[in-house]
């Protein structure tokens, strides 16, 4: 009994050594690449800050300390983190063909959004990507600008009452709020009216699990999931997704018997796509949604189930969003802190609507040139996701050093987009960066707001159409004053870049005379 208690003790112990041998060998290789001093066992982090505002700064800290190498690494636990900073090192992972699994960390979205697009990979996330891609049509996108122009004279209405050219106001839960009402319409076809209706439980609950999500990523205590529900706020996030899953659910239920009512559940994407089918499905219905797509969106000649669909309105619901909201806030403040550049806007906005207060169209938004040069500016400087993740298929050298497969890669935009060499003077809000005769020689991989390659953001177009109908909302009916510094703002780094100290400015009306 001595004996076999001894074997099974000196198993143990060479297990236990076999696996600290690993991964400290995991640990010095990655330690090649250069950043803080790790420890075996815990790596950095103990090193991390917990609170979100002291983490984004020191985020930037090491961004400035180890970035200019073009990478270096964090070890979270035995979890190497490889964090690219240059387009020349970030260009062969975003182009390949191989490396096109989202990392490891995106994992603990899956029971907020399943195995969506933003999550899936392999064969999966191949095929939904085909099947998804006619969603974003153009004659989708199209019917969509209607969604946007309702929603954006709701805000537009919100803040008239707070414009009175004195008042320090803070417009972000305002434009917040605003992009969410357009992505349950668009995405789902529901209003829920989040402008008008505040203390929304959905609304709180997106919000609380995107906190949730992020605090788990960099905390290795709360992987395991009886951790991460004993020592964690693991109920919690459980009831953040059983608010989530249950509205969605109901939604898809209702459009689901709309959809069969209508169609008998026959009709193909392609048919939908269709002008005249659009026509005679919307019948009494004003607009065709996402959701509507995925109804009739086949793979492999089966109709995607039940789960399938939800775990894509959800993925489009927070992905869709999220980051166009705070693009938007960005964009105010920016726009507000530069007189100049606020001029050049509103001189665009007045040649396209002259002293009308119309709608904005299609053809309207393909002459907010310069408006578009500004939204692209303040994603340069406030990319909406500041850091995004693959997981290495193959050994891959980065860096000069060979990192071996299953590794994070996190590609890192917040780096990228603040290279001097190839944006000068960095800090400076500076729209003429994007004029096309100063882009033609830029790296292609210096500015990946919406990632890049072939898992690129499937809704850019719907973003930027998005934001110039609600900036072109704004900057038609007030001057804007910006009246925080960057520093006041406190960006968050989280899942999303976001002001941790909202928005404040003053809006002064620009009245102008309408037509009748």
């Amino acid at each position: 009994m001595v004996a076999l208690s001894v074997v099974l003790v000196a198993i143990v112990v060479c297990l236990i050594t076999y696996w600290f041998y690993k991964q400290e060998k995991i640990r010095r290789n990655a330690d090649k690449l250069g950043g803080p001093k790790s420890l075996p066992i815990i790596g950095n982090v103990h090193q991390l800050r917990r609170k979100p505002k002291e983490f984004t700064e020191q985020l930037y800290e090491m961004i400035n300390e180890y970035g200019p190498k073009g990478v270096f690494r964090l070890m979270i636990g035995g979890h190497p983190l490889v964090l690219v900073c240059s387009p020349e090192e970030a260009e062969p992972l975003m182009n390949s063909s191989k490396h096109l699994d989202k990392s490891t960390d995106y994992n603990y979205l899956h029971p907020w959004l399943g195995t969506g697009l933003l999550t899936s990979t392999g064969d999966k996330w191949k095929i939904r990507r085909k099947l998804l891609t006619p969603s974003f049509h153009f004659k989708i996108l199209h019917d969509f600008v209607a969604v946007f122009n309702d929603q954006s004279k709701v805000l537009l209405n919100i803040l008239k009452k707070k414009a009175d050219g004195v008042s320090t106001v803070d417009v972000f839960n305002d434009i917040t709020l605003c992009a969410l009402d357009i992505i349950c319409e668009t995405a789902m076809g529901k209003c829920v009216n989040a402008q008008k209706d505040r203390n929304s439980e959905y609304v709180k609950a997106v919000y609380q699990a995107s906190e949730i999500t992020f605090l788990r990523q960099r905390s290795p205590w709360m992987w395991p999931e009886f951790l991460f529900d004993l020592v964690g706020p693991g109920k919690d996030y459980k009831k953040c997704l059983s608010i989530l899953h249950t509205f969605t659910e109901k939604v898809i239920i209702e459009r689901q018997a709309d959809f069969a009512k209508q169609h008998n559940n026959k009709i193909t994407m392609e048919e939908l796509l269709d002008e005249q089918d659009i026509g005679s499905f919307l019948g009494n219905r004003r607009r065709l949604a996402f959701l509507d797509m995925l109804l009739c969106a086949t793979a492999d000649n089966q109709k995607l189930s039940f789960l399938d669909i939800r775990e894509e309105v959800d993925t489009f619901m927070f992905e869709g969003h999220d980051t166009t909201a705070m693009a938007a806030n960005w964009a105010v403040h920016l726009i507000g802190t530069d007189p100049d550049v606020q001029e050049k806007v509103h001189q665009e906005l007045d040649k396209i609507f002259g002293k009308s207060d119309r709608n904005a169209t299609m053809d309207d938004l393909k002459e907010m040139k310069y408006l578009e040069c500004c939204i692209k500016e303040a994603l340069r400087i406030f990319p909406s996701v500041p850091v995004f993740g693959r997981s290495l298929t193959e050994d891959t050298k980065i860096g000069g050093v060979m990192i071996p497969k299953e590794t994070s890669a996190l590609i890192v935009p917040a780096a990228i987009h603040r290279i001097e060499s190839i944006y000068p003077d960095p800090d400076k809000f500076d729209p003429d960066r994007f004029l096309p005769e100063n882009t033609v020689s830029r790296h292609p991989f210096a500015y990946i707001p919406f990632s890049a390659g072939a898992r690129n953001c499937i809704g850019q177009k719907f973003a930027i159409m998005e934001e110039k109908v609600m900036l072109s909302s704004i900057f038609r009916n007030f001057s804007v004053k910006s009246m925080q510094t960057r520093e006041e703002l406190c960006p968050l780094a989280e899942l999303i870049l976001r002001p941790g100290e909202g928005i404040n400015v003053i809006l002064t009306p620009r009245h102008r005379e309408t037509d009748v």
